[in-house]
């Protein structure tokens, strides 16, 4: 370093605005069971779920997307003109191509940027989250737009009532803005693709036809012990990587699942369930939208506040699994 010069201060990204959106179409268990062998007790007794919403007719992941990045955008102070980067996780696209994440950008009006889907199911989030971190952070922008966005209710067997009642639609989304200050400390992200078999919708176009099933097929059993063992070690990766302990955390965010597979993530990481944030009896299972969704709620309600150490993880088909930590 030449004399008089000083080093430069490392960028760090935090998260400047959350946003969400639910589709107005909200299906009670009750009205589900009308439709579906099944019952309000069944549902909420084994899953936590009271209610979902479904999109409309004609209402796309691009649509959702936008409402909620239209929202995130505003509490971060921005205008859709300052985004340097957009991710959509996602595994429900407009299309086959163009990605989710161009249209997405058309739809907010602006152009240039760099606009991708990443696809990780349900962990979709924090891998999107721990990919923008590292472009805000090596300065390939300001601010970048991270959006979970799912239409499930597409993709579900009415005549499984197994898994038929587990999902929902929806959106949230995140801006990651360049701050000298930590934010997003670490992401840990992994995958073991000998599992893809027990979660997965195993279709695919060929010829104009679908061939397989275009309907989401799961384990459930498999699904829970596998969760339940990864989300409590990719929180103590996290943890461990920076000295911490589980009482150092003030809110877990999880993948918005099942209560029962959060319930057993936070006994095994010795967390009270007063500092995990739940929504999934509002929305069901929304796969990449659900860790947005639930953040943006805790954060509108003023239960995260600067600060605060939250955890953000999920597990989802693949298998993929990963955790981000964030200091509020």
């Amino acid at each position: 370093m030449t004399p008089g010069a000083s080093a430069q201060a490392p960028i760090h990204a935090r998260i400047s605005g959350t946003g969400s959106y639910l589709p107005r179409h909200c299906v009670s268990n009750d009205e589900l069971a009308r439709r579906v062998d099944t019952s309000d007790e069944w549902i909420s007794t084994r899953t936590g779920i009271r209610q979902r919403h479904f999109a409309a007719e004609g209402e796309l992941a691009s649509d959702m997307a936008l409402q909620a990045a239209l929202q995130a955008i505003e509490a971060a102070g921005l205008q859709p003109s300052d985004i340097g980067l957009i991710i959509v996780a996602t595994t429900t696209p407009d299309v086959v191509f163009p990605s989710t994440a161009c249209i997405l950008q058309q739809k907010l009006g602006i152009a240039g940027c760099a606009a991708y889907d990443l696809q990780a199911v349900c962990s979709g989030f924090v891998y999107a989250l721990s990919s923008a971190d590292l472009a805000v952070r090596a300065g390939q922008c300001r601010h970048a737009l991270v959006v979970g966005a799912e239409v499930y209710s597409r993709i579900l067997d009415w005549s499984d009532r197994a898994t038929c009642v587990l999902f929902g639609d929806g959106a949230g989304a995140v801006v990651l803005s360049a701050s000298e200050q930590p934010g997003i400390l670490s992401s840990h992200l992994h995958a073991d693709g000998s599992f893809n078999g027990i979660l997965g919708v195993p279709g695919r176009i060929e010829q104009g036809r679908i061939e397989g099933s275009p309907f989401v097929r799961m384990d459930g059993n498999a699904v829970f012990r596998f969760a339940v063992k990864v989300l409590a070690e990719v929180a103590h990766e996290a943890l461990d990587a920076h000295g911490l302990a589980t009482s150092d955390i003030d809110w877990l965010v999880p993948h918005q699942a099942n209560i029962r597979i959060i319930e057993a993530t936070a006994r095994k990481l010795g967390l009270s369930m007063e500092r995990v944030v739940v929504t999934v009896d509002r929305h069901a299972n929304t796969s990449a939208a659900s860790i947005p969704l639930a953040l943006d709620a805790a954060v509108r309600d003023g239960r995260i506040r600067p600060g605060h150490l939250v955890m953000l993880e999920g597990v989802g088909g693949g298998f993929t699994w990963g955790s981000v930590l964030v200091r509020w």
